[in-house]
This record gives C-alpha cells, structure tokens and sequence, in this order.
C-alpha cells in the first residue's frame, strides 16, 4: 500500500463531509467511559481527608501512625502501575468497553473493604484494589475516547478524561468535610457502579471492531455514535495482529511516539503535582494557614475550572502551545511557593494563620501576612498552570500517538512509568522535604518544569486537528 492509497489516509471517525453529526449520543458515551477517571479522581482525592481522620480514630478502629499514613497516601500507585499493566493487556484482547466494564470491579471491592476494615492491612489492601482499577481506567478510557471521537473534537473529549479526575479529587474534598472516612469510602462506589450501569448501553469502538474484522458491528456502532454509517472508510489494519515485537522499536514510527509518550508521563510526575494533591492539607499546614482543609478544596476549585478551560480551547489553541504555557507558569509558581519557605524558614514566630473566610482588611498588615498570601497565591496558580496543559495532555497525547499494533504495550508502558513517578514522589515527597528543605524540593521541581517546557519545544508534535492515522504517518515520516 503506498503513502497516497486513500485507504491509507482516509480519516476512521470524521462525519461525512465534514458535517457536524446528526447524533450526539458520542458524547454519552465519552461521559460513560469518563465515569472511570472520575472513580480514579475521587480515590486519589480520597487520602487527603481520609488521613486526618485515620489519625484522630481510636480503637476499636483502625489508627494510621506516621508510617502508615504515608504508605496508605502512596500505594494506590502502586496498584495502579500494576494496572496500567493489565489495562494493556486487556486493551487488545478483551477490547476497550469490555476493560472498561472489568476495572468496576476492583473499584468497588476496594472502597468496600475499606468501609469494612478492621485494621490497618484492610486499608491498604483495599487502596491497592482501588489502584489497580485507577490504573486501568487511567488507560482504557482515554483511548475508548479517542476512538469514538472525529477530529474535530477529539481535544474536547480527550480533555474531559483529566476534568474528570480533577472533579473527582474536589468531590472527594467536598464529602470528606462532612463524612468520616468509612462513609467517604461508601461514596467511593457510586461512580464507578453508574459506570457499569451506562457503559452496559454503549457499543465498543469502532476502531477495535475493525481490527477484529467486524466491519458490519463496526459501522452499527459508528450508526448508534454520530448518527451516520455512510462516508467512513476503515483504516489500514492487518500489522496490528502481529502482536508487539522489540524489533518494531527499530521503527521511527513506533519508537518516536514511545518516546515521548513516556517522557511526557515522567515529566507529569516530576512537576511535583501528585505530591501536591495527596499532601495538600499538610502543604497548607506547613505554609502556617488556620483552615488546610478549606484551603484545598479552593485548589481543586481552581483545577476543575481550568481543566474545563482546556477542554474548551483545546481544539483551537491546539497541544504544544498549551503544554507550553502550562510548563512557564509552573516553572515561576513552583519557584515563588520555594521562596516562601525559604523567606519563611528561620521565622518560627510569624506564624500567619490566616483565616481564608476573613476579609483581607480584617487581617493583620504586616509582612507575614503578605507571605501568607504569597503561599496560597503560588499554589493556585501553580495548579491553574498544571490544569490548562500538562494535567489533560500527555493522557490525551497517548491516546493519539500510537499506531494499532503497539497501542495496547506502548500505553501500558505509559501507565506504568506515570503511576511509579507518582508512588516515587508521592511516597519521598516528605523525606525530599526534609532532606532539601520545602524550598529546595519545590526549587527542585521548577526545574523539571523547565525540562519539561525544552522537551515540548523540541520534541512534541501538534496533533490538533489531525486524524489518527494521519499522526501515525507523521512520525513514519509519510
């Protein structure tokens, strides 16, 4: 087949001639499948309130010591790394609904043994059920949206998988003001089991029906998405049965996305971001403010609005110029949150507790209030930075980069290196704090940022508008 064959660069998912799509029920689906995300937000959210309140219990509940509370913050990554393994496994054999379907399961089973936990064990044994799921929704669900979209709104959709996680974290913020942890955990079971229930209803992709040569279901599905069977052309197929082989990686087309890919997961971790959100009542607290708890939940605030403003400009402003931005305002942020504890550090007396819901003029005036609000100021925008690029990004750009016949390996190596970033950060995060200062572990994460904004510059092609196979013939230089 040559580069010019129509069968080659005809789009899978655009509707015909461009019209806009006389169904809308696409985005039900890309809801539905967002439904996992959502699940993964609310169990990564869920350590934050769940901590304090493990601390505080007394027998016969279970009690977290120091240790304890650390590991129950860091080993939902864990499951999920071990997830992301067998959300790539199961992406190519069991299909994408279907993987969609199973990861339900150790969603809710985990939640469940935590509302019954009677020791610490239980705990953590049900934040690694939790995980496994995170990591497999983590994977399957940006790419069943990617499938199911046309390019025109695939930033949209793609970007919603992120907005759904950050919603997540600030529901889990929310009810863990008002709930103790079993009845957060309790909660924690009704987005995934409404999951379940609607991607009952939705049909599996139609790029996964095809490669399974079931052109017939493929074209029903694409009936039941956009409301049209008529004008969609399958793409080339028949490399994708042959099954991932380290040979392949000699390819440009299959080592250049690889690569990046991985780079843009580790870069996402190394910003410090994860760290930031498991541990955000502790960072507050550190920063000397009277009310940690509602201060988080401002930031997750600040995450979900600017998440949602990427998902609405992502289609115009496109990925690079957005990673780009999102890594200059985390690279001065991070850097200004630095210098507060270092302006901070030797002034043990200037405790500035200051009171969130006071108006600013009923404040004290004088420098520690100024610092104060240099912390929070610093934070906020540090994830208003993150959520506009490199929160939504690099897991739309996974879904987007990666030809047929590696999708399944090459996104379950992106998982796993994003989930073991974040078990490394997350679970040193308070030793790189005590060993390199506070101000020296967010110096050091600024640093990162700068690396991450050369490596989009150099290294990360535009996908805006482009379809998938027309990505794939970018990196095989076609």
């Amino acid at each position: 087949m040559t580069p010019d064959d129509p069968e080659e660069t005809q789009p899978l998912l655009r509707p015909p001639d461009h019209s806009v799509p006389r169904s809308r029920r696409g985005f039900l689906a890309a809801f539905a499948a967002a439904l996992g995300p959502l699940s993964f937000g609310f169990a990564l959210g869920y350590s934050s309130p769940a901590i304090p309140s493990l601390r505080r219990a007394v027998t016969p509940a279970p009690r977290l010591d120091d240790e304890a509370a650390s590991w129950f913050g860091a080993v939902v990554t864990l499951g999920a790394a071990a997830g992301g393994v067998l959300g790539g496994w199961l992406l190519d054999r069991a299909g994408r609904k279907l993987s969609l379907l199973l990861c339900t399961v150790p969603f809710v089973l985990g939640f469940a043994v935590i509302t019954g936990a009677q020791n610490v064990l239980m705990l953590l044994g049900g934040r690694l059920l939790t995980g496994l799921a995170c990591g497999v929704a983590s994977l399957v669900a940006p790419v069943y949206i990617s499938e199911i979209a046309y390019p025109a709104v695939r930033g949209l959709l793609g970007s919603c998988v992120q907005l759904m996680v950050v919603i997540g974290i600030l529901l889990a913020y929310l009810a863990g003001w008002v709930l103790e942890w079993r009845w957060l955990a309790v909660l924690g079971c009704v987005p995934p089991f409404l999951m379940l229930l609607l991607m009952c209803c939705m049909p599996e992709t139609p790029r996964f029906l095809l490669t399974q040569h079931k052109r017939q279901e493929a074209m029903a599905a694409l009936q039941f998405l956009w409301g049209s069977e008529q004008g969609w052309e399958e793409p080339p197929v028949g490399a994708e049965h042959q099954g991932f082989q380290l040979a392949l990686l000699r390819h440009p087309g299959i080592y250049k996305p690889f690569l990046i890919g991985v780079s843009l997961m580790a870069f996402q971790q190394l910003s410090g971001v994860n760290a930031v959100m498991f541990y955000a009542e502790t960072i507050f607290e550190e920063a000397k403010f009277k009310d940690s708890s509602l201060a988080s939940i401002i930031v997750g605030v600040i995450q979900v609005l600017f998440t949602a403003v990427a998902a609405l400009i992502m289609d115009r402003a496109g990925r690079r110029l957005l990673l780009t931005l999102s890594g200059v305002i985390m690279v001065f942020s991070a850097s200004a949150f630095g210098t507060y504890f270092k302006l901070t550090q030797n002034r043990p007396g200037n405790s500035s507790h200051v009171d969130l819901l006071a108006p600013v003029s009923a404040q004290p005036v004088d420098a520690s209030v100024g610092l104060a609000w240099l912390a929070v100021g610093s934070m906020c925008l540090f994830i208003a930075g993150f959520a506009v690029g490199w929160g939504p990004i690099p897991w739309l750009l996974m879904s987007e980069i990666f030809p047929l016949q590696v999708k399944g390996v090459a996104t379950g190596v992106c998982v796993l290196t994003n989930w073991l970033m974040a078990f490394l950060v997350t679970k040193e995060f308070s030793s790189l704090m005590e060993v390199l200062r506070p101000y020296g572990a967010f110096w050091l994460a600024s640093a990162f940022c700068i690396f991450s904004v050369l490596f989009t510059l150099f290294c990360v092609p535009e996908t805006k508008g482009k379809t998938l196979e027309q990505i794939t013939a970018h990196f095989e230089g076609r």
